[in-house]
């Protein structure tokens, strides 16, 4: 990832808490707002200007000890909803998985106006996002794109497919694919290629 401007390494200082009890610490909401303070000061160590920028992610590896290719470092820019690859901000997170796989192909449209992304990221991808719960069909999809000689780049139908065709199809004998759904013709031919490789 590469470094990009000088980024703060201190926390802003907090207020201090007024003596008054407020309605939220009355309430039972003390507990919510100092852990969304702890969190605003881990945000703020490592962003310079309200985002954390490559050098700010780097430092957070680092300091983690992980390597900033590591998946949670991809579900944190998930959960912080990052527009832009590198950049960090704070917002609400989302909280579902095919949210966060959708990201994961987005996050990777590094130019404007691009819609898809090339071969060998998407494979990256679909290893690290999909690999641990589907594993041989993963590998199975991954030997195919690799060879097939059609599409160049995936799209986010495509990728959003792939998703949908592991959690729907048994790979163990294909019985339940149907060619009549709509899935993306890189799937068809996926099945095709699998077909004759089994014969």
């Amino acid at each position: 990832m590469p470094r990009a401007s000088k980024r703060k390494l201190s926390a802003p200082p907090i207020p201090s808490p007024s003596p008054v009890k407020s309605s939220a610490a009355r309430s039972g909401k003390t507990k919510t707002t100092k852990g969304s303070d702890r969190v605003d000061n881990m945000f703020y160590k490592y962003a310079n200007d309200g985002i954390i920028d490559p050098d700010g992610i780097m430092t957070l590896c680092e300091d983690l000890k992980m390597e900033h290719t590591d998946i949670r470092i991809l579900m944190l820019a998930w959960k912080l909803k990052a527009a832009k690859m590198g950049y960090f901000t704070q917002v609400n997170s989302p909280s579902n998985f095919l949210e966060f796989y959708s990201f994961a192909f987005r996050y990777h449209l590094t130019e404007e106006r691009q819609k898809n992304v090339d071969m060998e990221t998407s494979c990256e991808l679909l290893n690290l996002i999909l690999g641990s719960e589907y594993r041989s069909q993963v590998d199975l999809l991954i030997d195919y794109l690799k060879v097939q000689s059609d599409f160049k780049v995936i799209n986010l139908d495509q990728w959003v497919g792939f998703l949908r065709f592991f959690k729907e199809v048994s790979f163990s004998d294909l019985e339940n694919y149907d060619d009549t759904q709509a899935w993306p013709t890189i799937l068809d031919n996926f099945i095709e290629w699998l077909k004759e490789k089994r014969r």
